[in-house]
């Protein structure tokens, strides 16, 4: 029986999928790479095997063809176990794969999508610079073309799967860069692969409050010469790919809060079924209460708002700007919320690793800043209202 959550019996059959794949596979490993800081290669590539790295790409490119609610329904099942490697899948499967499947040409679908989305090669995306976040029109990398090909100077930071470990590079990005147009033509974007002169390392970034299990790193770019081949879609016209792409990030951003929430929900509501004080369970103060049944409502407030955008939000076109930051706005601090509420339950228990809730909560706060800050959603939802004279 379909519902809003799973639309349809193959929906269904997805999450029961994942989350068998998370619960045998991704949950036993997560302390483990959060606390060494590791990218876990080989499960990565399970996840491949499974058909998920490719799940909105087209069948032909070697994806598995499903739609917006796919993915969020992947990310929510992988994050309920280790939101780190669902930040290392969404960086892949959503900013690098289904970007290249929806902005590119046939030529490079096919040379490059059947190796991402099996696994064989580690994608991301470089917009992000040491001096330019949220204002992606003022980076400073910039592409200059010289004959037949684009030469590209700059740094990137903060680039999820930049380094898959303490020295090796990512296999392929899409890296946005200035080419000398003006305001919302200023970008282009393009395929860089490791192994080109000038594309190296910066630093890998260690030491991150949360998300420990995805790798994080500076990438730099010194003269590195590009085929025009590897300029995906056409110059200038980069702004328009990032924000289409930028819609489906936040969802499926916000299916890993729903996921950290969910579990701590779980986690909480089992702990204090079973803690004891003054001879009866926790669960019977209403302090405790109160902190399980508004982690519950909450949740559940955030998992409808999240599926009912990603039912009608279409990959290849312009959704719901508003609802795209909305649901990835509510569900980024309701889920840091929740995790740090399910601490407060578990008392002393909820502030070492064996219960979880702490990574979870360290885990969340990346939420409220990584694919668009609290700050950014707020004005953009802000602006995007101003023309409703009515809410549907």
């Amino acid at each position: 029986m379909s519902d809003l959550f799973n639309p349809s019996e193959e929906h269904l059959a997805l999450r029961q999928m994942v989350r068998e794949f998370a619960e045998k596979e991704v949950d036993p490993q997560a302390e483990a790479h959060d606390r060494d800081e590791k990218f876990n290669i080989d499960l990565f590539r399970k996840a491949g095997e499974l058909g998920l790295l490719g799940i909105t790409v087209d069948e032909r490119w070697g994806g598995a063809g499903m739609d917006a609610t796919a993915a969020v329904i992947v990310h929510e099942e992988l994050s309920a176990a280790d939101p780190g490697f669902a930040l290392a899948y969404l960086a892949h499967s959503m900013l690098f794969v289904n970007n290249l499947s929806i902005n590119g040409n046939d030529e490079q679908r096919g040379r490059i999508l059947p190796g991402v989305c099996s696994g064989k090669k580690i994608g991301g995306m470089c917009m992000s610079e040491p001096g330019a976040g949220t204002d992606v029109l003022g980076m400073r990398t910039n592409a200059i073309q010289d004959g037949e090909d684009w030469v590209i100077n700059g740094a990137k930071m903060w680039i999820t799967n930049g380094a898959i470990s303490d020295t090796e590079l990512g296999d392929v990005f899409l890296v946005y860069a200035n080419t000398g147009g003006k305001g919302s033509k200023a970008l282009s974007l393009f395929l860089v692969e490791k192994g080109m002169p000038g594309f190296k390392l910066g630093q890998k970034i260690k030491g991150k409050l949360g998300m420990r299990a995805s790798t994080t790193a500076e990438l730099v770019f010194e003269n590195v010469r590009v085929p025009a081949a590897n300029l995906v879609g056409s110059q200038g016209n980069a702004v328009r790919s990032m924000m289409r792409n930028l819609e489906l990030e936040r969802l499926t951003l916000a299916a890993m809060s729903l996921g950290i929430a969910r579990r701590c929900v779980e986690v909480m509501n089992r702990y204090a079924n079973e803690r004891q004080a003054f001879g009866v369970p926790i669960n019977r103060f209403g302090q405790i209460q109160r902190h399980i049944a508004e982690s519950y409502a909450e949740f559940m407030a955030g998992r409808c708002y999240v599926y009912n955008t990603s039912n009608s939000l279409a990959l290849d076109s312009f959704g719901n700007r508003t609802d795209s930051d909305g649901v990835k706005l509510y569900c980024a601090a309701m889920a840091k919320n929740v995790a740090d509420r399910a601490i407060q339950v578990l008392g002393g228990f909820g502030y070492v690793a064996e219960y979880q809730v702490e990574r979870l909560w360290r885990d969340a706060k990346l939420l409220e800043i990584g694919g668009g800050t609290n700050e950014a959603h707020q004005k953009n939802m802000t602006r995007e209202l101003v023309s409703r004279t009515t809410i549907k």
